[in-house]
């Protein structure tokens, strides 16, 4: 006969039940510093490799790495790599790859060009780059998921296609476009306030709304779930091929507004425009790009379970 001094007690706590009273349980990331660390320790790992590389250089070389003017210019050039990294970072949470984007900025900022050059107002002008993008996004999406083709095949083939035409069209010419810096558009997009290119705002902007897509929005959400295990989103109820889709035309959305800064930026467009943002931007995305945390992910099941 086992005496009930003996059996388990599986209603106590196990912090309780070794005596410590009035202690409880908790998983690391409770704490939200710890949590956070977490959550962010490759981010976190990089930026502390950026600041010990940038006081080598600052020690090295003062001259160069205190003057104003070289951050200056990487504030103006920054923003078109983050308007394609961000949704890149959707594609591949999502398990999918997007190679096209290159091709995708110098289409959608091509459309961009033409209409300028035609005489009409650089707000039309970026409209149909954000069109334009819209559907390549959407075409390559279809292709990868109703059209059933490996992702990385699809889209490398695109950003060739895309690239081809852009060539074969244009017969290698760039368009130059000098009466950009006079109109409001720049003024609003591609100018500086005290000194500092406005753009970096627009691209702040954009990160933070794209942060809160995907860690406080269902769509974000359902990114993650889709990208960790379809079947199970499917018996959700999540449409997980409309979610595969919308990654890629967001992909598209970021391309055009990346290459439309471009030209603003160069007031010329150049057929060859987005080509070497291929590898940064990859390297980018792989160092931003991380599974999520645990309080991540319950805020996920819990937005999925609305």
């Amino acid at each position: 006969m086992t005496s009930k001094a003996m059996e388990p007690d599986l209603q106590t706590p196990l912090g309780r039940a070794s005596g410590q009273a009035g202690k409880e349980w908790s998983h690391p990331s409770d704490n939200w510093l710890r949590g956070f660390v977490l959550d962010n320790r490759a981010s976190l790992g990089t930026l502390a490799v950026f600041i010990v590389m940038m006081a080598v250089f600052m020690i090295a070389n003062p001259t160069v790495f205190t003057t104003w003017y070289l951050y200056s210019s990487v504030l103006t050039t920054l923003p078109v790599a983050l308007f394609v990294v961000v949704p890149l970072v959707f594609v591949v949470t999502c398990g999918e790859i997007d190679l096209s984007f290159p091709a995708t900025m110098g289409f959608a900022s091509w459309v961009f060009a033409l209409v300028v050059q035609a005489g009409y107002d650089p707000f039309l002008g970026i409209v149909a780059a954000l069109v334009t993008g819209t559907l390549l996004g959407f075409l390559v999406g279809s292709l990868v998921v109703y059209g059933g083709l490996s992702s990385l095949i699809a889209t490398l083939g695109m950003n060739f296609l895309l690239r081809g035409l852009i060539q074969i069209i244009n017969e290698g010419k760039s368009t130059a476009l000098t009466n950009l810096a006079d109109s409001s558009a720049y003024a609003i997009f591609s100018s500086q306030i005290w000194g500092i290119p406005v753009q970096i705002f627009w691209a702040i902007a954009f990160v933070v709304f794209s942060a809160l897509l995907y860690n406080r929005h269902r769509f974000g959400a359902q990114v993650k779930v889709v990208g960790d295990n379809p079947d199970s989103a499917r018996q959700m109820g999540i449409d997980v091929k409309l979610v595969r889709v919308k990654v890629f035309v967001f992909v598209g959305i970021g391309a055009a507004i990346a290459g439309t800064f471009s030209v603003m930026i160069n007031f010329t467009w150049w057929p060859t425009a987005g080509d070497g943002y291929l590898l940064p931007v990859l390297a980018s995305v792989f160092v931003a790009a991380r599974r999520p945390g645990a309080a991540s992910a319950r805020w996920s099941a819990a937005q999925l379970a609305r």
